[in-house]
């Protein structure tokens, strides 16, 4: 129970988006306050990512948002999925931002809207776009010409979807449709640049790629205690980002900006995990009461994460600290909703306290949605990685080993995720050594059998000697790129530099992308050569069977027991990569991406193939481990 008084009650049931008719204000900040409209407004947010959350459940989530008590929606723009090839922009279906900021303001949410260029989050590259790698001199996040120069493009698509959405009207005539105005109320300019801080012109340089292109609410910065001072940037309001609330933690921002009023942009309600480690959760007690204390400061709140999703795909970031680790499919975060979106004890606690600082009723918490258990699902057929190359990939030949960026493909802007395939061709066994040029993960074959691993810890193996000329294949996975930290810049994939054989660079590669995409995958189908599963096989290979649905389909978890490593697609959809060594040992898969009827599940092991997966309607996301 709470038992913090708070001095004065906020009914904010008239600052509403669709309720401000022909308002021109905006955000602002006076005496140490935030003004919405000119009244006294406090900032109760949570974040949820559009492309982390199937679209046909981004209201579900703003609803529950909302009958938390929450008035205000944030959410990071991932460059990398909106210009995944050089010039080539998508802002249809899940990435439709338009829809969702509209859907925002519908459900009476105001959004802090985060364009990066650079957004962090536990999310490859921090969302930059891998093919900025291709030029070996890039500097990224700061002014370095090739790098501005692609934000300045990507901003020029970016900025005419948001800036008529923005709160404010009168800097601004907006789009017929937008007359009200729209929700956003404040635009962070970057993401924790305080803690990289390489380029002292680079702050300055986003502030006026968002102002010179239309921006007019009121800006913001976001950084850790100990980055406060060094992402700073004139005509943006510094906010802080932590879990525990040290004494003296709030009043710190004053020595840094005077009279302003004070922001937790990202209070963490939990923390992510990374594969081989556990399964980290925060205290819903602690972090209720922390909560309390942040708001009887006097300080608005931004909840990171209110509904942390997934990292469907291939899109998971990594740690660099003192050593790689990349981060798990689930972005649960132990959050104030699970992955599913089903709620915690955290959304009641917190309900309850929003409540007690209103004074005025929340809307009831919406009805859950159940989730199925369909059961046992048989994977009855296989085709081996080596019988797909000839059939479906044109292989590109290189005398020497050519990164995953900078491989010539998808209209010159490289591999960005996924696996390559390095063949060559040797003659005698002996000594292999990496000499650390692998990334991040490579399975060693000599023509189809197992060797071993190279990766960060393992950089040399033995070849088995044989008779003649033999086929040397390493296929190498990307991982996901890190997220966060000094090392951005190092983040190409695939081999990075030469391997040797018996002291000698290995030379003339054929080499296949395997990227996985829907295009690929549909190939797959109408393949020949899928055949039984036998009672034993290892891969590499893909595997297929069929799920039945009789009814309308439910939202489900899959259980992978008895598999090892890899990645699964069900009706071409990539829910993300699984792995034994945990913890997460279930991958969600939202209702929405079934069919009534059949629907196709694929595959695609590494190594150990059980013969089943687990359709089941509880999560398991491994051994818990309470955050520090």
């Amino acid at each position: 129970l709470i038992c913090l008084s708070f001095s004065s009650r906020f009914n904010w049931s008239e600052l509403i988006p669709l309720r401000l008719w022909g308002r021109t204000l905006g955000l602002q900040t006076e005496n140490s306050q935030f003004l919405l409209e000119g009244m006294p407004f406090r900032i109760f947010g949570g974040s949820m990512h559009y492309f982390r959350v199937p679209r046909e459940y981004w209201e579900d989530r703003m609803l529950k948002m909302k009958a938390c008590g929450l008035n205000t929606l944030t959410t990071y723009v991932p460059w990398n999925l909106h210009e995944q090839e050089r010039g080539k922009f998508d802002f249809s279906q899940n990435l439709d931002l338009e829809a969702f900021l509209s859907l925002a303001a519908k459900n009476g949410l105001w959004v802090i809207l985060r364009p990066g260029p650079y957004i962090c989050s536990e999310w490859d590259l921090g969302g930059l776009p891998s093919w900025l790698l291709q030029d070996p001199e890039m500097q990224l996040r700061t002014t370095y010409k090739g790098f501005t120069e692609a934000v300045d493009a990507y901003f020029d698509h970016l900025m005419p979807i948001v800036v008529p959405l923005q709160a404010s009207t009168i800097h601004y005539p907006p789009r017929p449709q937008y007359k009200k105005g729209g929700p956003i109320i404040a635009v962070q300019v970057e993401n924790e640049y305080g803690s990289y801080a390489k380029d002292p012109n680079y702050m300055t340089y986003v502030k006026m790629a968002l102002l010179n292109r239309g921006i007019v609410e009121l800006l913001m910065t976001s950084d850790n205690k100990n980055g406060l001072s060094f992402g700073l940037v004139e005509g943006a309001l510094a906010t802080v980002n932590f879990q525990k609330l040290e004494p003296g933690l709030l009043k710190y921002l004053d020595t840094v900006q005077r009279s302003q009023p004070k922001m937790v942009m990202e209070y963490w309600t939990g923390w992510f995990d990374n594969w081989g480690g556990p399964h980290y959760v925060f205290d819903a007690d602690e972090m209720v009461n922390t909560v309390a204390s942040i708001l009887k400061l006097g300080a608005s709140i931004n909840l990171y994460m209110f509904h942390g999703g997934t990292n469907f795909g291939f899109m998971n970031g990594a740690l660099e600290a003192d050593e790689y680790k990349s981060d798990v499919t689930s972005y649960d975060y132990d959050a104030v909703l699970t992955e599913a979106g089903d709620y915690t004890s955290k959304f009641f606690k917190l309900r309850q306290l929003f409540s007690m600082i209103i004074g005025q009723p929340l809307p009831l918490p919406p009805v859950i949605e159940s989730k199925a258990s369909y059961g046992a699902i048989l994977l009855h057929q296989y085709i081996s990685l080596w019988d797909v190359l000839p059939s479906l990939l044109q292989p590109i030949k290189s005398e020497f080993p050519i990164n995953m960026e900078n491989l010539h493909l998808n209209d010159s802007s490289g591999q960005s995720y996924g696996y390559v395939l390095y063949e060559t061709v040797i003659f005698g066994g002996g000594h292999l050594h990496s000499r650390d040029h692998v990334r991040d993960r490579a399975q060693v074959f000599v023509n189809t059998m197992y060797v071993g691993e190279l990766d960060y810890n393992t950089v040399e193996l033995s070849l088995p000697e044989g008779q003649g000329f033999r086929q040397l294949r390493l296929l190498v996975e990307n991982r996901g790129r890190v997220n966060y930290g000094l090392a951005l810049n190092e983040q190409r994939k695939g081999l990075i530099g030469d391997v040797f054989l018996n002291k000698t660079p290995l030379r003339n590669f054929k080499i296949y992308s395997l990227e996985m995409k829907p295009g690929f995958m549909k190939s797959l189908r109408h393949i020949a050569g899928w055949s039984a599963v036998p009672d034993y096989f290892v891969g590499p290979a893909f595997f297929r069977g069929r799920l039945w649905i009789e009814h309308q389909p439910q939202d489900t978890f899959l259980k992978l027991q008895g598999w090892e490593k890899g990645v699964v697609f069900v009706n071409g959809q990539n829910l993300g990569r699984y792995w034994k060594i945990g913890p997460q040992e279930t991958l969600y898969l939202p209702g929405p991406w079934l069919w009534k009827g059949s629907n196709e599940i694929v595959i695609f092991e590494e190594r150990t193939a059980g013969r089943i997966i687990q359709s089941v309607d509880i999560p398991y996301l491994g051994r818990t481990q309470y955050v520090d």
